[in-house]
C-alpha cells in the first residue's frame, strides 16, 4: 500500500512540475559528462531532478542570491548519482546551502591524544551526517575541461557513504554485490594511490583521494562520472565496483 502511494505521489509531482525545458537543455549542455545520455536516461535524470528539487531546500548564504538556473545546475549533478537507484537514497535531510566561494566552517575535532583542535581551513564543499550539503558556487559553476573534479558529485557521494554511518568509503551495497570484492578492490587501489601521491607521481585523479578511504571513494566517484576511461585504465576493479554500485557505465556514453 505504501509503495503504491509513493509511486502515485511521485507521478503527481513530476506531472505538475514546472521545469523549464529550455533551461533544462541549457543545464545539460553546460555539463559535458552528461552529453552522452540516451533519451531514456535523460528522462530518468529529469524526473529525479524534479523530485530532488521538490524535496530539498536549496538557498544561498554569505550574500549569494540564487537565480533559476543555479539550483537546477546543482540538482542535475547531484541526481546523476542516483538516476538508476532511487531518490530515497537522499532521504533524511532537506537542505543544500550555497556560498559564493570557499567557506570557512569553524569545526572542532579531538586528536588521538585527546587534544581539541579547531579547523578553519577553507572548503569548497561539505556534507554533514543527517544534515545539509554545503557548496561553494565558484566550484559548482560549470567547467568545460572535464578534469574529473566535481564538488557536487564529491559531496553527494559522501551522502551515499553516510547511509550506514560516518563516511568511511564503504557505503551500503546492493543485493548481489559482494562486500569482500568491494573491500579488496578499494583497499588495494587506495594503498597504491597513496604510494603514488607520496612519491609525487603525476596522477590524473585528484591527489586529494589519498586523504582517507572516505575521500578516496568520493574522488573516485567524481572521476567515474567525469573521466571514466581513466578510472578503468588505472583501477579496473574500482571501475567495476562503482559500475555495480551506481548501476551505470559512463564509458559507454563518453568518448575517450
Amino acid at each position: 500500500m505504501f509503495e503504491a502511494f509513493r509511486r502515485w505521489r511521485r507521478r503527481r509531482i513530476v506531472e505538475h512540475a514546472e521545469l523549464d525545458p529550455v533551461l533544462w537543455q541549457q543545464t545539460l549542455a553546460q555539463l559535458p559528462f552528461l552529453s552522452g545520455l540516451s533519451v531514456d536516461e535523460n528522462e530518468r535524470l529529469r524526473q529525479t531532478v524534479i523530485l530532488f528539487l521538490h524535496d530539498k531546500s536549496i538557498h544561498g548564504a554569505g550574500g549569494l542570491t540564487l537565480d533559476a538556473a543555479m539550483p537546477l545546475m546543482i540538482a542535475a549533478q547531484a541526481c546523476i548519482l542516483v538516476m538508476n537507484l532511487d531518490i530515497e537514497y537522499y532521504a533524511g535531510w532537506v537542505e543544500v546551502i550555497v556560498y559564493p566561494d570557499e567557506f570557512v566552517p569553524a569545526m572542532e575535532y579531538v586528536d588521538e591524544d585527546g587534544v581539541v583542535h579547531t579547523d578553519h581551513a577553507p572548503r569548497a564543499g561539505e556534507a554533514w551526517l543527517q544534515g545539509p550539503v554545503i557548496l561553494s558556487w565558484a566550484d559548482v559553476a560549470p567547467r568545460t575541461d572535464g578534469d574529473g573534479v566535481n564538488v557536487v558529485i564529491h559531496e553527494f557521494a559522501h551522502k551515499l557513504d553516510m547511509l550506514n554511518g560516518d563516511a568511511n568509503g564503504y557505503p551500503p551495497l546492493h543485493a548481489g554485490m559482494k562486500r569482500q570484492d568491494w573491500v579488496a578492490a578499494f583497499a588495494a587501489a587506495y594503498a597504491d594511490f597513496c604510494r603514488r601521491v607520496a612519491a609525487d607521481e603525476d596522477t590524473v585523479i585528484d591527489p586529494y583521494a589519498a586523504e582517507s578511504p572516505a575521500e578516496f571513494f568520493a574522488v573516485m566517484s567524481e572521476a567515474f562520472f567525469e573521466i571514466p576511461h581513466a578510472v578503468q585504465a588505472l583501477y579496473p576493479l574500482i571501475y567495476t565496483q562503482l559500475q555495480l554500485f551506481y548501476k551505470q557505465d559512463p564509458r559507454g556514453r563518453l568518448p575517450m
